[in-house]
């Protein structure tokens, strides 16, 4: 079941009585509306009243309007004004640029502004690659979306988008000291986006792609990669691949079996899913069955478009047809990137015994983990109220920072496959369980971590 949680929290501003009863009934009415209390504060006091915030979590919009509800019908008590804690940390953009220099006077501003900038102006002309040393190419990467498949909401426009590619600028920042700025393309027409960043290229050393529905982001990715000098990567396919191939290493190490001999069934062909299954394969995995909404992918099925059948062609060595439930028939893993409830305790039972499942759509896994946990060895989700959470926080910016510090102009498998082995390694053998199979989004040697392996990748490939 799910529980009240941050991403739904309210401050209640209200008056009430000043009577000793009055803190009771204020919490007891949270916790018969299913509310859970983070903070209870007296702001104002007053001989006929006092001012409280009170702060809880819920479990919607709509479950927090019960929640207020229920609490302006108590006797005396004054409901003032309610406010979205979410919406209040996004109020003016969660972003800023400042200086690194300082202009405090005249001797400043000549230069880093006119005239001294001219003689760097002057210098990149004449050698561009001096661009990546003397300007915040060296550091700065450009977050591009089109809006059209916006987390798990869809196609929700460039505005829409703005908020994700915000946050994700801020993540860049916090734990790879990487400057990230958003681009919101308002279009969706293949051509105009890769031309759209040819013409910001200049100013960044690396592109994340971001939201971009399939299959054109597919091709999207691919031609910029000809295209451009600098690395292209789409973190809804390159970022979840990376994660879910460094949980399912340690995965296997917690249950004792060689990729070699899992058979793997992947549901979700799309952007995630197909990067997933590319970098499965560089592992050389027995067997990889891949699933979408029309079932089994196999050679023979019709109205497959280029991706499908490119995804065909390597993989269901047996060309077996049929739905999920039969792809799971003798599955040592499952890893799921699709949508809600698509299974219950009963399929995991028949696969192998020390399954591992994979239920990775959020907000609502595939499978119940607690119904999966029933008959698999190991269970991850991309929750972050439940063990081993596939997050590509833990990819992303470490990537990037490993790019950047290597003057990368292109990113390769093996870059990818290095960051995926090295958030594996991180957690190590004495940390290693079946509740612990990647490291904590907020461990602060992941992208350290990362980052070194992608440069030596990078280096190796010179």
């Amino acid at each position: 079941m799910p529980v009240p949680g941050p991403g739904y929290s309210i401050t209640v501003r209200l008056e009430a009585p000043p009577s000793a009863s009055a803190a009771g009934d204020l919490t007891s009415a949270v916790g018969r509306a299913g509310g859970v209390i983070t903070a209870f504060d007296v702001v104002e006091s007053h001989n006929d009243r006092v001012i409280i915030d009170l702060t809880c979590n819920a479990l919607s919009a709509n479950h927090a309007k019960d929640i207020t509800d229920t609490l302006g019908l108590l006797p005396g008590i004054v409901v003032r004004k309610v406010s979205d804690r979410t919406f209040l940390v996004h109020l003016g953009g969660k972003i800023e640029i400042s200086s690194k220099v300082p202009l405090r006077n005249r001797d400043d501003l000549s230069r880093a502004y006119t005239p001294g900038v001219a003689r760097v102006c002057q210098a990149i002309a004449e050698n561009p690659d001096d661009a990546r040393r003397l300007t915040i190419k060296r550091n700065t990467v450009a977050v591009v979306t089109d809006g059209s498949a916006v987390l798990g909401l869809g196609n929700l426009g460039p505005a829409a988008a703005l908020p994700v590619m915000e946050g994700k600028a801020a993540l860049f920042k916090k734990f790879a000291g990487v400057d990230a700025w958003p681009v919101c393309l308002d279009t969706q027409d293949t051509e105009e986006i890769i031309r759209a960043v040819e013409l910001i290229a200049p100013v960044y050393g690396g592109i994340n792609l971001e939201d971009i529905a399939a299959p054109r982001c597919f091709e999207i990715e691919a031609r910029l990669r000809e295209k451009l000098d600098i690395p292209v990567f789409h973190d809804d396919q390159h970022g979840t691949a990376i994660v879910v191939v460094g949980a399912l290493r340690n995965a296997l190490r917690v249950v004792g079996k060689k990729i070699s001999d899992c058979k793997v069934v992947v549901c979700g062909v799309g952007a995630a899913g197909s990067a997933i299954i590319r970098l499965l394969l560089k592992q050389e995995p027995g067997d990889v069955v891949a699933v979408d909404v029309d079932g089994i992918v196999h050679r023979d099925r019709e109205g497959m478009d280029d991706n499908l059948k490119s995804i065909a062609a390597v993989t269901n060595k047996g060309n077996a047809s049929g739905r999920l439930h039969d792809a799971l028939v003798g599955a040592d893993v499952f890893i799921g990137v699709s949508a809600p409830n698509l299974f219950g305790a009963e399929q995991v039972a028949t696969m192998n015994s020390d399954a591992i499942v994979f239920a990775l759509a959020n907000p609502d896994p595939e499978i119940d983990p607690m119904e999966a946990q029933k008959h698999a060895a190991v269970v991850a989700t991309g929750r972050s109220d439940f063990p081993n959470q596939i997050n590509n926080v833990l990819a992303f910016p470490g990537v990037f920072r490993g790019l950047l510090d290597a003057h990368a102009r292109t990113i390769t498998d093996a870059m990818l496959l290095a960051a995926a082995n090295a958030v594996a390694d991180v957690v190590d053998g004495e940390k290693l369980n079946a509740s612990f199979i990647v490291p904590s989004v907020f461990d602060t040697s992941v992208a350290p971590a990362v980052a070194e392996a992608v440069r030596k990748a990078a280096a190796e490939q010179v």
